[in-house]
């Protein structure tokens, strides 16, 4: 992925960023809601009554998936509440849960429990969908506190096979924008730095062989 240099953050309006990141949700949540349908026209096809039990097996499950997407992409990149409303790291970690573990990866939650302003709240999650990109053949998140209260800051420790830091996230994440233009692919990375800008942090990633750690603070 090609990207500018680094430096002061594009105009990028408000209606384009809206259409981007609603592109971004129904990408993630597309793929279940179609096997949903494939499920049902199975069991409305009479000459496929022997694969009832798997249609309704995939129906089941494509159905919570998408349930778990919609659930995390709600808080991640919805309006959650008023401005100045604050988020509840026990429901971040529930969605975080839904959305990303699964039999390839898992998530140790090291936070507290109690409430965080709501664009921290929406850093962190977005923090995991990024953390998850490190690991693409699966592995383990650690997701840990960085100070506390209000100013706390986060530190994801990714570990798996073939770990690596995409080419050029750090740039998307500093404000840059691909050669071609921000587009579905690519603007959660650019909308995370939106939200650290935001929060006034910054976010760094460093690897070591097969881990790699994220770190916002």
């Amino acid at each position: 992925m090609s990207t500018k240099a680094a430096g002061p953050a594009p105009e990028v309006s408000a209606l384009d960023l809206a259409a981007l990141l609603c592109s971004r949700v129904c990408h993630d949540v597309i793929s279940p809601v179609g096997a949903v349908v494939n499920g049902v026209e199975v069991l409305e096809d009479k000459d496929a009554a022997d694969m009832r039990e798997v249609a309704l097996d995939l129906i089941a499950k494509s159905a919570r998936q998408a349930s778990a997407r919609l659930q995390f992409t709600r808080l991640a990149f919805g309006a959650a509440g008023s401005v100045g409303a604050r988020l509840d790291l026990g429901d971040a970690e529930q969605v975080v849960r839904g959305m990303i573990e699964d039999e390839r990866t898992r998530v140790d939650w090291q936070l507290p429990r109690e409430l965080l302003p709501k664009n921290r709240v929406k850093l962190l999650l977005n923090l995991v969908l990024l953390a998850t990109t490190t690991i693409p053949r699966g592995g383990a998140i650690v997701v840990n506190p960085v100070g506390a209260g209000d100013a706390m800051g986060f530190r994801l420790v990714s570990t798996g096979v073939s770990a690596r830091i995409p080419q050029g996230i750090e740039a998307l994440i500093g404000g840059a924008t691909p050669e071609g233009g921000l587009d579905a692919h690519v603007v959660q990375p650019y909308y995370a730095g939106m939200l650290a800008r935001e929060c006034a942090m910054a976010v760094g990633f460093v690897q070591d062989g097969d881990t790699v750690t994220l770190t916002a603070a």
